[in-house]
Order: structure tokens, then sequence, then C-alpha cells
């Protein structure tokens, strides 16, 4: 096992901000990779509850793991894995394994929607060439791994946590205590149709091979209160890890039944949701208050205001979840300060301030209004709300804000920075130094400012004249005739005719990915061509041109050298959006056209669903080839904006697109 090489990873949401996450091959290696990860203010607190299992099957006086852990230096213990030999995604992750002499297991593992609760049930599917004599028990036992911490941070048995437990009747109730008594994490409650013993075991040094290879601390110890029992041979083994206490449903003396009925209910309705693409889509549709956001990524993210607003076109709009695109515009419109709407809201709500240092979260928000206004009918409040919080932005924009935010009185575009912040997406600090630093007038803010003026001139005829103007300033003064491309940012650090011409991705939303290009005829033509020779790749676009100053072909290492990769080559799937709309843009819509692109640009993307998140897309990936994916396996905005070409943008092509069925992947 290396670090260095993807590792398939699977995910099941809770819609609380909560999750469970693991491997294909079951070796856990990040810290995030837990059964249990639950949220105690949704999305935010979370807290990795149950790490995971050690599974083991006892048949015929042969003991069979069904888990793998990996332990410092790098020994891999048990090898469940070996047993391995398939594993799907859908409609859940599920895993069968071959344990010799015909026997096969099959181990299925979910989480149903809007409880912090993972379901886990394993089926004898074969009892083998030699099957058991009457009698004769297949037990099949399961340990539980606790960590109680934050998912952040790493646990230690020297940390002095115990474990507190009882068992009553129908289930088995654990809370992780501090020397003190104090609760260290949330109660954990478990159910199932087996027997439980108790007997609490410390295991030390396991290893997250992850974390080695991105420079954190990278090893923990974990708690294992007992072990759960089951004869496979009386039928499917049943158990429920929970956050704070059961599911209404499962409270009773008949776990296996109410467990059966439970995984039904939500096989029906992960199929009434459509295609894969369209389950995986709902992931990242989580609760905060009486509200609704969405989550930016997993397993490290939250809700971040760029990225929500940026992918709700996808994942909400061009899915058909109007009302969830409603419940978190509107959640949003109601944090609009001085025009600006928050970078992010913190994981602790009493520890943090809310951060404004974003110049073009906005903007996308009035986008992704605009969008949803246009999308159907809306009740009248909803759109007076949403029409005053997009026009809010503008008119805080234009008459000035935070860092330097601000419409220039000279030729009406859009400046914003001052030292030490980044308030662009490429927004990496290395030690308190900026690493792409872009103050000034970056170019993908003009197209954003240009768009959102036009927007607003929609409500209030007033802002038509500073569209129009913004849009003749804009075709005046980014062109390069030398480059042959658009300046990526002009008047840099606020000096009137100083530019930066390196050749980036952000001029793509000049020409695609907004409603109203901002460039047009040859020049647009120019820009496409030169994206598309120099920086597209099977995965996205290349954030810088090979050959450019810092140009990183791979994304790896510390955090430091990671952060400097991030934004300089390093490859972002999301851009494939704004990419082939520019592309049908300057080439056409034709049924032909409509056609190349899925063929050329989106399948490519297609085939990455399993290689990394499977059934999602990644935050990024190196430069170079083989594109490697990095950075975060299950990012909203890039599958947002996969969902918005394949259902949407592309929507007139000839042929559907081959997203319907997600492949089966093979064991490694």
């Amino acid at each position: 096992m290396t670090a260095s090489d993807p590792v398939q990873e699977w995910l099941e949401a809770d819609g609380l901000g909560g999750f469970a996450m693991g491997t294909v091959d079951l070796v856990r290696t990040r810290r995030y990779h837990a059964l249990l990860c639950s949220a105690a203010t949704p999305p935010t607190g979370r807290a990795v509850l149950v790490a995971g299992n050690d599974v083991e099957l006892r048949a015929g006086g042969r003991a069979l793991p069904l888990s793998a852990q990996c332990y410092a230096p790098g020994v891999v213990h048990p090898r469940g894995d070996q047993h391995e030999r398939s594993f799907t995604a859908e409609p859940w992750p599920a895993w069968e394994f071959a344990l010799g002499n015909g026997m096969r297991v099959r181990h299925e593992l979910l989480v149903p929607r809007g409880c912090s609760a993972v379901v886990q049930r394993w089926t004898l599917v074969s009892p083998g060439d030699e099957p058991p004599a009457h009698g004769d028990p297949v037990d099949l036992e399961v340990r539980a791994f606790l960590a109680g911490r934050d998912y952040h941070a790493l646990r230690a048995e020297r940390d002095g946590v115990r474990v507190v437990q009882c068992d009553d009747r129908t289930a088995v109730h654990w809370r992780l205590e501090h020397g003190d008594g104090s609760a260290a994490a949330p109660a954990i409650v478990a159910c199932g149709n087996g027997r439980y013993r108790a007997g609490p075991v410390w295991y030390r040094n396991f290893l997250y091979a992850e974390e080695t290879a991105r420079g954190f601390v990278d090893q923990e110890d974990l708690l294992a209160p007992g072990t759960f029992h089951f004869d496979l041979t009386q039928g499917p083994a049943v158990l429920v890890y929970a956050a704070g206490e059961l599911p209404g449903s499962l409270r009773g003396d008949r776990a296996d039944v109410a467990i059966a009925a439970l995984i039904e209910r939500e096989r029906v309705r992960r199929a009434e949701l459509g295609s894969p693409l369209h389950r995986a889509a709902e992931a990242y549709l989580v609760a905060r208050g009486a509200g609704s956001t969405l989550v930016a990524g997993y397993p490290w993210f939250t809700d971040w205001g760029r990225d929500t607003f940026l992918a709700l076109r996808g994942i909400c709009l061009a899915t058909g979840q109007r009302g969830a695109a409603r419940d978190i515009l509107v959640e949003w419109s109601r944090h609009v300060s001085r025009g600006m709407l928050p970078n992010r809201f913190p994981d602790r709500v009493a520890a943090e301030p809310v951060e404004y240092h974003t110049a073009d979260a906005a903007l996308w928000f009035v986008v992704a209004a605009d969008a949803y206004l246009g999308s159907g009918a809306s009740d009248p409040a909803d759109a007076r709300a949403l029409g005053a919080a997009l026009l809010e932005i503008v008119a805080g924009y234009a008459a000035g804000t935070r860092h330097g935010i601000g419409m220039d009185p000279g030729d009406g575009l859009l400046r914003a920075g001052e030292p030490g912040r980044q308030l662009t997406w490429m927004d990496a600090i290395v030690d308190g130094v900026v690493v792409t630093a872009r103050m000034g007038k970056p170019v993908e803010l003009q197209a954003l400012w240009g768009n959102a003026l036009a927007i607003a001139a929609k409500h209030d005829g007033r802002w038509r004249a500073a569209a129009q103007r913004a849009r003749r300033a804009f075709a005046e003064r980014y062109w390069s005739p030398r480059h042959g491309h658009l300046h990526d940012v002009i008047d840099v650090d606020h000096v009137f005719g100083a530019v930066d011409s390196r050749l980036r991705c952000n001029q793509i939303l000049a020409v695609g990915g907004l409603p109203s290009p901002m460039l047009t005829g040859e020049r647009a033509r120019a820009v496409v061509d030169r994206v598309e020779r120099e920086l597209l790749t099977p995965m996205g676009l290349r954030s810088l041109a090979p050959g450019e100053p810092g140009y990183a072909a791979t994304y790896s290492g510390g955090p430091g050298a990671r952060d400097t990769a991030y934004h300089n080559g390093t490859v972002w799937p999301w851009l494939i959006g704004p990419f082939v709309e520019a592309w049908l843009f300057v080439h056409g819509r034709s049924p032909a056209r409509l056609a190349e692109a899925h063929r050329r640009f989106v399948q490519p993307l297609l085939a990455h669903l399993g290689q990394a998140g499977v059934g999602h897309v990644s935050e990024i990936a190196d430069a170079e080839a083989p594109h490697t994916p990095r950075g975060c396996p299950f990012q909203a905005w890039s599958l947002g904006e996969l969902l918005r070409l394949e259902l949407h943008v592309l929507a007139g092509r000839e042929r559907p697109a081959p997203s319907t069925h997600m492949p089966r992947v093979a064991a490694t």
C-alpha cells in the first residue's frame, strides 16, 4: 500500500453534516475514515464516534477475517482484504468475501437519510461446498473501535478517556468520559440481533497512510469496548451504531425486523432519486438550523459560501431539487453584510466569528439566485427576498465594502484586495504569504461583476448603465494582443496599468459558465482555443499553464508544498463546466457539436467516478499525466458542474448520458 497512489473511497452522508466513510479495500487511511461521524450542530461540530470495526468469521474450526487494519510501522492485520472479491457502491456500499470451500459473505453498510446512525448487515450468501452440520454455528464477531473525538483530531490512550457502558434489553450504550467524569463525546448506542460481551481493550498505533503523505500526525489509539456475536446460519446479522439515541423506528425488541424494514425503506427512497449521480448529489444537501445548506465536500469541508453557490446550479437545479435550492438561497440571504456573504461558517459557531473575506462568494450567490428565479415559478415572497438580497449585494459592492472591494469610479470594474488577504477562489496562503497574489482586478471577478450588474438591472433598471459600462471597460482593458489571451489581473496591487498576463484558467469564465459572456467573436474563440491547447486535461483545467513561472506538475508533500501547488498548475474538475459552455459558445450547439463535447470533455470525467471517491468527483488532480486525483475525494462543485453539463448544458445531444449505472468495482 502506498499513499501516493489513489485509494478508492466510499461515502455515506446522513443529511445532517455527519457521514460514514472508508476505503474499498477496507483499510482506513485517513483520520476522517469512520463508521459514525456525527454533527452536533448540523452541519458543524463533527465528531468521529466509531472509527471502524474488526470483523472475524469462525466456521468449521477456521477463523476468517472480514476486516483489515494498518498499524505502525505499516503492518496490515488482519488481512480481510485478501478475501474481498467485489465491491459496489449502489445503492449503498457492499462488499462480497470469498472465504474458501465456496463460502461467501456479503457485508452491506448504509446511512439512513436524516439520522445520525449507520446500519450494517452481514449475510451468508453461500454456506460453501461443505456447509456447517446441523446446529453448528457460523459465528460472526464484530468489535467496534471507539474514537470519541473532533473529526480533525486524533485519539491517544494517554488522553485518559474511559468507556462507561450499560447493556439493557434492546441496546448497548457507550459513554466516553474524561477522568473527571465529563463527556468526551456524544453518547453512542448500538443495537442488533446478536449477543454483546463487554471487555474494554485499547488498540494502539493505528497508522493512517494518507495523513503520513499529507505531512500530518498519522497514528491513533482506539478503545474497543467489547464484541458482538452473531450466528449467520440463523439469518443475516444486523448492527446499528447511532449518536445519542437510536432512530425511533429501531427502539424495541425485534431489532432485526425493524432494521430490515428500515433498509427496505431506504432502498425504495434511493431508487426514486434516479441515477447514481442524482444520489451522489444528495450527499451534499444538509440541514442548517431550520433551513438547508450545501456542504462543500467530504471529509473536511462544511458549508462554504463560494462552493455552495457555484455547486447549486448543478446539484439542485439541474437535478430538479428546486425546493432545496430555495431553502439554501433564502437561508444564506439572511447573512448579507455590507454587500458580502460569508466565506464560511465556523465549525463551532460560539467560538469563532463568521468570516467575511471572499470577493466572489456574493457574486456567485447573485448568479445562483438568478438561475433559481429563472427555473420556474417561485413564491412571490421568496422572489422579493432573493431580489432584495442580490440588489443589496450589488449596491454594497458598488459603494465599497471590506478588504478593498468596490467599484472603481474610473472604469466601473470591480477592484478587490489588500495585503495579506486572498479574496478570490485562488485562496491559498502559506506562512502568512499569499501564494497566488491577485490583488487588483482579477479577470473572473469582472466576469462575475458584469453578470451581477446585468442581473441587478433586471430587478432595477438603474443598474443598466453600470452593466454596459463594465462590459465596455472589460473589452477595452483585458485583451492582451501580445499574448493572444486575456490578462489574469489588471491594475495589479491597485497600480493602474500594471498587468499579470500569466495563462491561467480564470479567463474561461469570460466566455462560459455564466449567463452572459463578457467576450465574443474572434477573441472569445482565441481564448477557448488557447485554454484547450494548454490548460485542458481529462480531469478539468490546469490552474496555470506549463512553462509559466511557479508551475507545479504535482500536488504532493506537506501542507506548505501542497498549498503552493494548489493553484499553480493543479487541475480543477469544476472548471470543465465553464470550459464546455465556452467551447459550445464559439463552436455552436448543433447536435453533432453537443455529442462531440460530451465525448471529448465529459466522458473522461465520467470515467473518473470509480477512481477515487466512488460515484463522486474529486476536488483536484495533478497537472501532469496520469492526473492522479488529489485533495478532497468528494467535492460538491466538481460534481455540481458535471451534473450541470450532463442534465442541462448538453441535454440536447442525440444520445442520453451514459451515467445511469455505476460500474462494479473489482477488489484490489
